[in-house]
C-alpha cells in the first residue's frame, strides 16, 4: 500500500504533525471543531498539491490561476493531484442553474438539436445564454427587470434639488452632471412640472456631448436617458451579482417575462419538441420525474445522449437531489445542495489515482441520505482514487477505512494527532470524539411546558401545501424532515416574515476578509476602542487598524504583500510596525497597563478576565458559551473554521434580547462534543424565558427537543406537508415519518451505554455530561388540548 506522506506540518495551530495516510482509501479527519482538521486537510494536503499543480503550467497560465503559498510543513510527498469539494455555495448569476453547472442542460440541448421537432438548429439554438436561442424580449432571463420611475425620481423636486434618488445619481455626482450640465433641462424646475418632450428626453433621450471641468482638464460624455442608462448600468450586468445590490433593489421592479412566460427561450427552441414536450417544460419538472420521461425517448440516434443523461440524472437523486429542477438558479441553493452538485461532476469523470477532498459532505443531509453519500463516497474510492474526507457525522465515520483524530482541544490546546487507525480501534480510544462515539443519548422524556403559541396558517409558499402549524413558546421545538420538504421555507420564510420580531441565526456567510475578526464581528471592538479614547483622552477612532491608527506602511493589515509578477507572491510581517498593525504612537496608549495590540492578543478567556465592564463582558461571555473562549480577539476571520464562524455568528446574535430565537442548521461543522454544548447553550436561552426554533437533521438535538414538527413525508412535491407535530418521545412511535424511522434506528445500534464489542470500557475523556435542565419539567401539550396531533 502507498501513501500520502506528510512531515513537521505546522500550518496554523498544528503543532509539527508527521502521518501517513492510505491512498485508494477513505480517510475521515475527526476532531472538535478548531482542532485543526482543516488547517492539515485543506491548508496543507490540499493547498500543496494544487500548487505543485499548477506549477506545471506556463508563467502566463499560472498568472490566471488562483495562488497557492508554500504550507508550512518539512515535507509532503506522494501527493496527487487534489479536487476540492468544499462548502461554498455554487453562487452565480440568474444565468447560471443546476442544469449548466451540471453540463445536464447541455445534453439536453444536443437532445433537442437532433431529435425535437420541428427542428429549430443547432444545441445553442436551445441555450438561453447564447443570442440564438435566448428570448428576445428578456434576453434569456425569464423575466423582466425595470426601473420604477415611482420610486426613482421624486417628482416635486428639481434636478438641483436631487429629483433623482437613484444611488450615485445623486447632486454633484457624475452621473447628475451628465444631466444637470447638458443644458436640456431647467434644472430649478420640478420633475411634475415637465412637459411630455421633456420627459422624453430626459427618460429616453439622446443628445450632445456633455463637458465637464475636472483637475485633469475637460472630459466629454454622451448624453443618454436615464432608463437607458439604468438598464447599460446595472440590468444588463446583472443587478443580483453588485455590491451595493439591495440598494438598487429598492428601485426596481420584476415581473415574469410576458413573452416566453418565463421559460428564457425565444419561440423557436420552443415550440420543438420531443413527446409533446419543450426542452423548458422539461428544465422545469423535478429531477425524480424527469427520470422517468427522459428514460422514454426511444430513438436510435438519441440513446449515447438518453444514457448520459440518465447517468448524471441518478446521480443527482442518489445524493438527495431529485426534489431540483434543472432550471433552479445556482445563487438560490444551499452550502449543501452547492457541494453535492459540485460532487456530481465528478462521479462521471474518467480520471483514476486522483485525491477528492471533502468538508462535511453531510451538511443539509437527513440521515436518509446520508447513506446514499456514503455510496458515493465508496463509488469515487472504488474508481482507485484517494478520498479524504472531514466529517462529524457517526455514519460517515463508520465507512472510513482509516481515521484521523485531532486534537485534543481546539484553538491553540489542538493541533495534534490523537488517533490513527481504523474504526474499532476509535472507538477504543482515549478523547472527545471516542468517548462520544461509544456514548449514544437518549431520547428525552420531560418536556417543558408551553408559555403560548406562535401560529402560522394556511402557509403555500414553494412546495408548502396549504400548512397551518403552531409553535409553541417558552420551550426548544425542532423542525426537521429530508431536504426540500419544506423546513427553510416554513421558518425561514413564512415564519419569519409572519413574526419578523424574532432573531434570526441563518447560514449565510460571515465576513471573512483579513480585516475581519472575532472583536470587530460581534462589536467588541467598538467597546475596546471607547475604553481606550476614554482611559487616553483622545479620539477613538486612534484604535482602529482600518482608520486613524492603522500603520501607514501596512495599512493596519499586519502583512505586506509583494507581487513578483509571474512568480508566486510573497507576504511577510509588516517591519515597520511588526505585525502590531498599529502606529506606535497608538501602541503607547494604555489601558489597566495593556496596548491596544496586546488586548487584541488575549484569548476570550483572558479578555473576560481582563475587562470589568458590562458592555464587553456581555459579548466575551456570549463567546464563551458557545465554546469560542480560545480564539484570540484579533485572529482574522478567514483562518477561522466553518464551524467557528457559525457560533461566532450566533455570539453576536445571543448579544441581543432576544424573545423568539430562529436557527437554521446551528450544527453545521460541530463535533458531537461541541454539539453537546450547543444543546446547553440552546437549552440555557429557553430556561432565560426565551422561544428557541432549531431547523435541523442532527438526531442529538431532536432528541433533546421539547416540540419536535417533522416535514415532509418527501422533498419536493412530495414533501410540503406536516406529518407529525409533538414531543421527541411520541415521534418514536409515528409511521410515516422519515425522522422517527432514522431516530428508532439510531436508538437501536445498541442499548443505551453498551460499548461496541471491539471496545472496552470507556476511560474518562474529561468532560462530565451536561446535566438536562430541571425548569418546567411537565410534559408538553398543544395548543388548547391536552395533546398535539399527531400525523403518523
Amino acid at each position: 500500500m502507498s501513501y500520502i506522506e506528510i512531515t513537521g506540518a505546522r500550518e496554523n495551530n498544528l503543532k509539527n504533525v508527521s502521518l501517513k495516510i492510505p491512498k485508494r482509501q477513505i480517510t475521515v479527519f475527526t476532531g472538535v471543531s478548531g482542532s485543526g482538521k482543516s488547517s492539515l486537510v485543506f491548508d496543507t494536503i490540499a493547498a500543496e498539491s494544487q500548487r505543485q499543480l499548477n506549477e506545471t503550467f506556463t508563467a502566463f497560465v499560472r498568472n490566471r490561476l488562483p495562488r497557492y503559498g508554500r504550507p508550512d510543513a518539512d515535507a509532503l510527498e506522494n501527493l496527487s493531484p487534489a479536487v476540492v469539494v468544499g462548502q461554498r455555495r455554487l453562487g452565480g448569476n440568474s444565468r447560471s442553474t443546476v442544469g449548466t453547472i451540471t453540463d445536464v442542460y447541455a445534453l439536453l440541448r444536443l437532445l433537442y438539436s437532433r431529435v425535437g421537432r420541428p427542428h429549430a438548429g443547432f444545441s445553442n439554438a436551445f441555450s438561453f445564454n447564447d443570442p440564438a436561442g435566448m428570448c428576445p424580449e428578456c434576453e434569456g432571463v425569464g423575466k423582466k427587470i425595470a426601473l420604477d420611475l415611482d420610486r426613482a425620481l421624486d417628482r416635486s423636486r428639481a434636478l438641483n434639488e436631487g429629483a433623482i434618488l437613484l444611488p450615485n445619481f445623486g447632486v454633484g455626482t457624475w452621473y447628475w452632471k451628465t444631466y444637470a450640465l447638458s443644458g436640456l433641462f431647467d434644472n430649478d424646475k420640478p420633475l411634475r412640472d415637465y412637459t411630455g418632450a421633456e420627459w422624453e428626453l430626459l427618460l429616453r433621450g439622446r443628445g450632445p456631448d456633455v463637458r465637464f471641468e475636472t483637475k485633469g482638464g475637460p472630459v466629454h460624455q454622451k448624453f443618454e436617458g436615464l432608463l437607458d442608462k439604468f438598464d447599460r448600468l446595472y440590468i444588463k450586468r446583472d443587478i443580483d451579482t453588485m455590491s451595493n445590490r439591495e440598494a438598487l433593489f429598492r428601485f426596481v421592479s420584476d415581473e415574469v417575462c410576458p413573452l416566453c412566460a418565463g421559460a428564457r427561450l425565444n419561440q423557436a427552441a420552443l415550440s420543438s419538441k420531443i413527446g409533446g414536450r419543450s426542452i423548458a417544460e422539461l428544465a422545469a419538472m423535478e429531477i425524480r420525474l424527469l427520470v422517468d420521461v427522459v428514460a422514454e425517448i426511444t430513438e436510435p440516434v438519441a440513446a449515447t445522449m438518453v444514457e448520459a443523461l440518465l447517468d448524471r440524472l441518478r446521480h443527482l437523486i442518489s445524493i438527495g437531489l431529485g426534489y431540483l429542477t434543472l432550471n433552479r438558479e445556482t445563487s438560490t441553493l444551499s452550502g449543501g445542495e452547492s457541494q453535492r452538485v459540485k460532487l456530481v461532476r465528478h462521479l462521471g469523470s474518467s480520471l483514476a489515482d486522483m485525491t477528492y477532498v471533502f468538508d462535511e459532505p453531510t451538511v443539509g443531509l437527513h440521515p436518509r441520505d446520508v447513506s446514499r453519500m456514503n455510496d458515493l463516497l465508496r463509488e469515487l474510492r472504488d474508481k482507485g482514487n484517494t478520498v479524504l474526507v472531514v466529517e462529524h457525522d457517526r455514519d460517515v465515520i463508520a465507512i472510513a477505512d482509516h481515521v484521523v483524530d485531532v486534537g485534543p482541544g481546539a484553538g491553540g490546546d489542538g493541533g495534534e494527532i490523537v488517533y490513527e487507525g481504523d474504526v474499532s480501534g476509535l472507538y477504543r480510544a482515549a478523547g472527545l470524539t471516542g468517548g462520544h462515539l461509544r456514548r449514544d443519548p437518549p431520547v428525552k422524556r420531560d418536556f417543558r411546558e408551553p408559555t403560548g403559541w406562535l401560529t402560522v396558517a394556511g402557509a403555500t409558499a414553494h412546495n408548502l401545501k396549504d400548512v397551518t402549524v403552531s409553535f409553541p413558546t417558552g420551550v426548544l421545538t425542532v423542525v426537521t424532515g429530508v431536504a426540500g420538504s419544506g423546513k427553510s421555507t416554513l421558518v425561514g420564510e413564512v415564519f419569519l416574515a409572519r413574526y419578523p420580531q424574532s432573531v434570526a441565526v441563518d447560514q449565510s456567510g460571515v465576513s471573512t476578509s483579513i480585516r475581519s475578526s472575532p472583536a470587530t464581528y460581534t462589536g467588541l471592538m467598538d467597546d475596546v476602542r471607547r475604553l481606550f479614547a476614554k482611559a487616553c483622552g483622545v479620539s477613538p477612532s486612534l484604535f482602529s487598524f482600518n482608520s486613524a491608527g492603522a500603520c501607514p506602511r501596512c495599512q493596519g493589515l499586519g502583512l505586506i504583500y509583494t507581487d513578483l509578477a509571474f512568480m508566486e507572491g510573497v507576504t511577510s510581517v509588516c517591519e515597520a510596525c511588526e505585525g502590531r498593525r498599529f502606529r506606535e504612537e497608538v501602541l503607547a496608549h494604555r489601558l489597566r497597563g495593556r496596548s491596544v495590540h496586546e488586548v487584541l492578543e488575549m484569548t476570550v478567556g483572558e479578555a473576560a478576565g481582563f475587562f470589568t465592564e458590562p458592555r464587553p463582558l456581555r459579548t466575551l461571555r456570549a463567546l464563551e458559551e458557545v465554546g469560542l473562549g480560545y480564539l484570540t480577539l484579533g485572529q482574522p476571520l478567514s483562518t477561522l473554521s466553518g464551524g467557528e464562524c457559525q457560533r461566532i455568528k450566533l455570539a453576536a446574535e445571543l448579544r441581543k434580547k432576544g424573545g423568539v430565537y430562529v436557527m437554521d442548521e446551528p450544527t453545521t461543522g460541530l463535533h458531537m462534543a461541541d454539539v453537546e454544548h450547543l444543546i446547553a447553550v440552546m437549552d440555557k436561552l429557553v430556561d432565560g424565558g426565551n422561544t428557541v426554533i432549531v431547523i435541523e437533521h442532527d438526531l442529538d438535538v431532536v432528541k433533546s427537543a421539547d416540540w419536535v414538527i417533522d416535514l415532509g413525508p418527501d422533498g419536493g412535491d412530495l414533501g410540503g406537508s406536516v406529518v407529525f407535530e409533538g414531543t421527541p418521545e411520541r415521534l418514536l412511535r409515528a409511521r410515516d415519518s422519515l425522522t422517527a424511522e432514522h431516530l428508532r434506528r439510531d436508538l437501536a445500534r445498541r442499548p443505551q451505554g453498551e460499548v461496541p464489542a471491539a471496545g472496552s470500557p470507556r476511560p474518562d475523556d474529561g468532560r462530565a455530561p451536561l446535566s438536562r435542565s430541571t425548569s418546567s419539567r411537565r410534559r408538553a401539550a398543544g395548543p388548547g388540548r391536552s395533546s398535539a396531533p399527531s400525523h403518523g
